[in-house]
């Protein structure tokens, strides 16, 4: 979405001839409307930017710098389709305002956004396309409008700023700063996570870990900086299992291990990579160690229901190859 032809050829959808989504990208160009609507905010204070709220978001408006999660769709004055528009993506990926969201009048606007807000925005020239437009489909001197929801956001300010730090300025980076970036570094992802894209999760999770691997002064510190690595371990675990990779999983989980070692979750972990590279002992012990902690967790209890039947599987297995092997033998001597 930035000022550019690569924003504005983004996704034509419309003009293919698809079905429409419900919500956004309505059936026709809600322009004429909303510029006769009443009581639209200026948010620029020139005119330049105006908003008219479709729904009311929740909790804090966006932050200058934050990393959004938006669907928008685009429209010229007189066109019923939009010229851009990501509404037929499933899961739109975070977009960093200022860098991957350039169109000045679309930034101001979602800085007044919250979470599942809807919204439309009439954009003048100035703060959309300027005099040249963005041939083909941008006119010179057009004034646009649109349509967006806030899905989510991470205020991602301070990590970005953190990551452009040499290393030798990072190490003097205040404790309580560090652990935020890393947390931020957990939440991106966290996010990823939950939209299935494990190899970009597990690459956030890593760079969340390598900011909390620091020289502490004192025990206390120490302990706040264990208790952010104890949940990006368990995170890099987890992704690793859903990877295939269970001997990472294994890893992760046993260094979780190592800052406590009656963490209920880290042995599950462990248990459940040790099961998919068939190490049935030492899965069963994991789980087993797990179990005593919380006897009554259907997931534990369950993953040892599964280790059973696996065992009992290969057993029989083995049992059928030996008698295959020896079944030769046996009709020669008789």
């Amino acid at each position: 979405m930035a000022g550019s032809g690569e924003a504005a050829g983004e996704a034509r959808a419309g003009a293919e001839g698809r079905p429409r989504p419900a919500g956004l990208a309505p059936a026709a160009s809600p322009f004429p409307c909303l510029l006769r609507a009443r009581g639209l905010q200026d948010l620029s204070g020139d005119g330049g930017v105006r908003k008219e709220e479709l729904r009311p978001g929740s909790g804090q408006a966006v932050p200058p710098g934050a990393s959004v999660a938006v669907k928008y769709s685009g429209y010229l004055e007189h066109c019923d389709e939009p010229f851009c528009t990501n509404c037929y993506s499933k899961s739109p990926g975070l977009m960093k305002l200022g860098k991957d969201i350039t169109l000045g009048g679309l930034e101001i606007g979602l800085l007044t956004m919250k979470k599942g807000e809807v919204a439309r925005f009439v954009f003048t020239p100035y703060y959309a396309y300027g005099q040249q437009g963005c041939p083909p489909l941008i006119p010179p001197n057009a004034t646009v409008m649109f349509e967006v929801e806030v899905l989510d956001f991470l205020d991602s300010e301070e990590c970005d700023a953190f990551f452009e730090l040499t290393a030798e300025q990072q190490g003097t980076f205040p404790l309580q700063k560090v652990l935020k970036v890393a947390d931020t570094e957990r939440e991106f992802g966290n996010y990823l996570y939950c939209k299935r894209h494990f190899e970009g999760a597990k690459d956030r999770y890593k760079r969340a870990f390598s900011v909390l691997a620091r020289s502490l002064s004192s025990e206390a510190e120490q302990r706040q900086i264990n208790a952010s690595k104890l949940l990006v371990l368990l995170n890099l675990s987890l992704t690793y299992l859903k990877l295939e990779r269970p001997a990472q999983a294994l890893a992760y989980g046993q260094k979780a291990l190592e800052i406590d070692q009656r963490n209920a979750k880290a042995l599950f972990r462990c248990g459940q990579a040790c099961l998919c590279m068939t190490e049935y002992e030492k899965a069963r012990d994991f789980l087993v160690r797990a179990q005593h902690i919380q006897p009554f967790n259907h997931d534990i209890n369950n993953e040892l229901k599964k280790l059973a039947s696996c065992y009992r599987n290969y057993m029989e297995k083995e049992k059928e190859m030996c008698c295959r092997m020896f079944a030769p033998l046996n009709s020669s001597s008789g």
